[in-house]
């Protein structure tokens, strides 16, 4: 063998063993490769279904449904109307930032503002960009197919009866959380409780599939409140018309049934509407009726009479000399506008007399006094349950002076709500028992407490019955057809330094129809600016113009028909029942 030919047999030689190395080396690279695919999903599959699952499932919030709140007839007050919040993962946005300008302009936000928030909290995987969006807006959003971007179906709260319920009613915050009144006080009730499920997205974050359910989501309660909703609306725009016309600063409504405690209506002005989230400051939408509290003035006397007679010390019959027409308890002295003389008890809430008010409440010994007070709910709160609701004031009879004693007589040194006013009012009407206020409708109401006697409650009924009558104080609560009892009250506002000259409440309170009360209605005042300021020029009306109404409205029947009509309506019927049998023959 030549030495050229020697050589390439062993190069030959050499490129067929360099060949074999690669294919040896090539088949146990695809043997190792065999045997990891074989053992990753054969033997160890876990791995990787941890892998795909912390890349494609997420968990989702379902959202629960809140209760409802309705009136006493079901129409509603509060529902959840379903809405979708937009969120991102900084994360897997951050990289589609170019983006974010247009995804901005969608939501209304600040282009430049919202970059920042999504940079800044590139260490989170949630982030809400904009809560509450229509379904279809959430719909144009996710169009844009930015990454990262995600849908979450919630729920916000509407309210459609608007400002007439607003007080009542409350509001939630962003997450659906009772804020003010009832979807505070019954938030517990209403709200329900959030499920979890699992589901399968892609990699631009949109749901694939369900995958499981975690856990289901409970609904909330529905509410039905002891509202009547047209109540409450003919109080809301009679007491509204009221404040502009007197140019007072502010007012409440509190209408009661007398034989259940139930608030069939409670309004105030100013009001706000719960709809619009720019109108929620505090002096807007307190519950003015349950929270504040006031110098109930005339309208106390009423009560201090019915302490008289549980005292045992009067009878209705009494005779109290209120000569010579002013009376002097230490430093003070009460007057009335004009010397009455020797009056009767009816007399003294009929004709508003301060001094023969004084001249009870300082006959009749402190501690029964305070006692019987107590009883009618002063100083205490009522089992309402609504969130800020005040006790007002009742200073203990062992801190009394004569002048705490005698002012008391005629409605100062004492604070009370309007509620406390309408309960204690309601008490009288429901013949000396006391009812529980509730702002629930009851399906089988209590039989209540009896905290004065029934003698003494039905006594002062027909007493108060004068003060609606011709020479009374309230003849402008008179309704037509029905009679009335009830009290005016005017008082003088306190502030520093004493109390004003100029600044007033001007109160109502009564009963309707005075035969077989129904209705316990309160009307307060704050501060009429006009000529007018009395609480029977400017209460009493606002009393005559809700009840009028309210009584026709439940189908409370007539208690003071005049005698022609009743015989035009005893004509009318007969007639009628001649027509029947003439068109049954």
């Amino acid at each position: 063998m030549t030495r050229g030919a020697e050589t390439k047999s062993q190069t030959a030689r050499r490129f067929v063993g360099r060949v074999s190395l690669v294919l040896v080396f090539f088949g146990l690279v695809a043997m190792s490769l065999i045997a990891r695919a074989v053992h990753l999903q054969v033997l160890d599959t876990d791995f990787l279904t941890q892998q795909a699952d912390t890349r494609h499932l997420r968990t989702e919030k379902i959202s629960a449904h809140r209760g409802t709140i309705t009136d006493r007839n079901g129409e509603p007050l509060a529902i959840s109307t379903p809405v979708d919040s937009i969120w991102a993962n900084p994360k897997e946005l951050a990289p589609a930032v170019d983006r974010v300008p247009r995804l901005a302009a969608m939501l209304g936000l600040d282009a430049d503002l919202l970059i920042r928030r999504i940079t800044r909290s590139m260490d989170k995987e949630f982030l809400y960009l904009r809560r509450h969006l229509s379904p279809e807006k959430a719909r144009e959003v996710l169009a844009l197919k930015l990454p990262g971007v995600n849908v979450q179906r919630e729920y916000r709260r509407y309210y459609p009866a608007g400002e007439v319920a607003g007080h009542l009613v409350g509001f939630t915050d962003v997450d659906d959380a009772g804020q003010e009144g009832l979807e505070l006080a019954f938030n517990h009730w209403l709200a329900g409780e959030s499920g979890a499920k699992r589901v399968l997205k892609d990699r631009l974050g949109r749901s694939v599939e369900n995958v499981e359910s975690i856990r289901p989501p409970h609904q909330g309660k529905d509410l039905r409140t002891s509202i009547d909703l047209r109540i409450q609306y003919l109080a809301y725009r009679t007491l509204k018309s009221a404040i502009r016309q007197y140019e007072a600063i502010s007012g409440s409504v509190v209408v009661l049934d007398v034989k259940t405690g139930e608030v069939l209506a409670i309004v105030n002005q100013p009001t706000y509407n719960p709809n619009d989230r720019s109108q929620f400051a505090a002096e807007r939408y307190r519950n003015r009726a349950i929270t504040d509290i006031f110098e109930p003035g005339s309208s106390i006397k009423p009560l201090i009479v019915a302490a008289a007679l549980e005292s045992g010390l009067f009878r209705p019959s009494s005779i109290v000399d209120t000569g010579p027409g002013s009376v002097t308890v230490g430093p003070k002295r009460i007057e009335d506008r004009r010397n009455l003389g020797r009056i009767s008890l009816t007399t003294i809430l009929a004709r508003s007399s301060n001094v023969g008010a004084t001249k009870l409440a300082m006959a009749l010994p402190a501690d029964q006094l305070w006692t019987t007070m107590t009883r009618l709910g002063f100083g205490a709160l009522t089992a309402s349950g609504f969130p800020g609701e005040s006790a007002g004031l009742l200073t203990h009879y062992d801190h009394w002076k004569k002048i705490n004693q005698a002012t008391l007589g005629y409605g100062y040194g004492i604070s009370v709500t309007p509620l406390q006013l309408a309960q204690a009012y309601a008490a009288l009407g429901s013949k000396g028992r006391m009812h529980p206020i509730s702002l629930v409708a009851l399906d089988e109401p209590g039989d209540g407490e009896q905290v004065i006697g029934v003698d003494t409650a039905t006594s002062v009924t027909h007493m108060l019955e004068e003060v609606v009558r011709p020479g009374g104080t309230g003849t402008k609560a008179a309704v037509t057809g029905y009679r009335i009892a009830g009290k005016t009250g005017t008082a003088w506002k306190s502030g520093v330094g004493g109390y004003s000259k100029d600044k007033y409440f001007s109160i109502f309170a009564g009963l309707a129809p005075a035969s077989n009360p129904r209705l316990a209605t309160v009307v307060v005042i704050d501060e009429p600016r006009g000529e007018l300021y009395y609480g029977s020029d400017v209460a009493a009306p606002v009393f005559a113009d809700v009840m009028a109404e309210s009584l026709r409205l439940l189908a409370v029947p007539p208690d003071a028909l005049p005698a022609r009509d009743a015989g035009s309506a005893m004509q009318a019927m007969s007639t009628r029942a001649s027509a029947g049998q003439a068109d049954g023959r």
